[in-house]
């Protein structure tokens, strides 16, 4: 009863305008009142401190940076030309170059968000003026988002990994294959809409006669992901240090090989990185305070007890359907990394009873997550594409629906075949 009384009020407070942190802030203080005793009021602040006191989120910064950079130093459109080539010669050519581009941009900022502002900018327009339906353009756009945090490097999931003391790099590497999955399957879904809407054969007389041209210039953009990814999956670096290199890179290429980072750009950057993460540890540090007090009140193991009672430590893979219920549901109504920093304290110990690999478990918790991204009514990226797309979001929000049965699709074949998860941590010995 204590949780569905704090979880109604914190609906409550975000019905009135509340800032996110500033609702679980309360609620955690609300609940500590209802007990009546005032001395654990001294475990607020320890706990909201404690919360953003863990040095590999140190990596968040970084990647948000690195990202924001190529984005203002024209590597993102170097990025995009490079996908236009490889993808882009075919009927709905431009939904394919869609999704590679956010396969190519996952491996650089972890975030959905910056994905889907940087591919609606460019992208919308151009798939409008191919023939697709605006609406759809913005839904794929979204859609191919999701990419951002499943491929390394991820917020998501070192925010995960912080929580559950699991390895960063194996479960950066446990979401390679599951990203190109998740990739192959809004591909498959664009090869049916471009006939569906007729859409023709692109001209891509002019990108090839540039070809040699782009792809020199590619070479520059496709290093910063190699960085990252590479450095972190093969070892070489922690995920802190990948992140910083890829910032040194970025920045070194913005001034000297592309010369369009200037010092507003850089100015812009550093302001939006801030803000970013800023929002994001302050969300962390207020979820803490509640999730404290959640397991103070043992709420985590009258709920542990009633998935035991259920007998579903016994169904792995029943239970991991349950679970994905329960985030999906909430994940439509609340902000993503409170959902995760919420419910990972009391979903991934259940996984660990059941016998399932954390990395496996922590890659099914990570694309929940990110599926709600694009689900009515919160949906973060879907407010970001409609804005830099120009499209009513009515339209974008029943235009959406597909692409989140394609996501959720991905998601029953992550849980029912664990080895696509687990299967490149073990090769990789991490």
């Amino acid at each position: 009863m204590t949780g569905l009384m704090l979880l109604g009020g914190f609906f409550l407070q975000m019905a009135l305008g509340v800032p996110l942190y500033a609702s679980l802030l309360f609620t955690g203080f609300l609940g500590i009142l209802g007990t009546g005793n005032l001395t654990l009021l001294r475990a607020i602040p320890q706990q909201f401190f404690g919360g953003m006191d863990v040095f590999s989120l140190m990596a968040i910064p970084f990647f948000i940076l690195a990202g924001s950079l190529m984005n203002r130093s024209g590597l993102t459109d170097r990025l995009i030309d490079f996908s236009r080539l490889l993808v882009g010669s075919v009927r709905g050519g431009l939904g394919y170059v869609n999704v590679v581009g956010g396969i190519i941009l996952a491996g650089v900022n972890g975030s959905a968000a910056a994905d889907a502002s940087a591919l609606g900018s460019i992208l919308i327009p151009a798939m409008e003026k191919e023939g697709f339906p605006k609406a759809y353009a913005a839904g794929l756009t979204a859609g191919s988002s999701l990419i951002g945090p499943i491929i390394p490097p991820s917020i998501f999931m070192i925010i995960y990994a912080a929580m559950t003391n699991t390895s960063i790099g194996g479960l950066f590497a446990a979401g390679v294959v599951p990203g190109f999955v998740l990739g192959l399957a809004f591909m498959a879904m664009n090869w049916f809409f471009s006939r569906r809407y007729k859409v023709p054969m692109t001209d891509t007389a002019a990108v090839r006669a540039r070809a040699k041209t782009i792809l020199r210039r590619s070479i520059a953009a496709l290093v910063a992901p190699l960085i990252i990814v590479g450095g972190i999956v093969t070892g070489v670096v922690t995920p802190t240090e990948s992140g910083a290199l890829a910032v040194v890179y970025c920045l070194l290429a913005g001034i000297a090989v592309t010369r369009q980072l200037t010092w507003s750009g850089l100015w812009d950057s550093i302001y939006e990185t801030v803000r970013l993460t800023s929002a994001i540890f302050l969300i962390m540090g207020a979820a803490t305070v509640v999730g404290w007090f959640l397991k103070w009140e043992r709420v985590t193991q009258k709920f542990a007890s009633v998935i035991v009672g259920m007998g579903l430590l016994e169904h792995p893979w029943l239970l991991m359907i349950v679970l994905s219920s329960i985030i999906f549901v909430i994940g439509m109504f609340m902000e993503e990394v409170a959902v995760l920093t919420l419910l990972t304290p009391i979903f991934a110990p259940l996984a660990v009873k059941a016998g399932i690999d954390p990395f496996h478990f922590g890659i099914v918790m990570t694309l929940n997550v990110t599926i709600a991204l694009i689900t009515p009514p919160v949906g973060a990226c879907n407010y970001i594409v409609a804005a830099v797309g120009k499209v009513p979001l009515g339209d974008l929000f029943r235009e959406i629906w597909p692409f989140i049965a394609v996501a959720m699709t991905v998601l029953i074949a992550i849980i029912s075949f664990p080895a696509i998860t687990v299967t490149l941590p073990r090769i990789l010995g991490l």
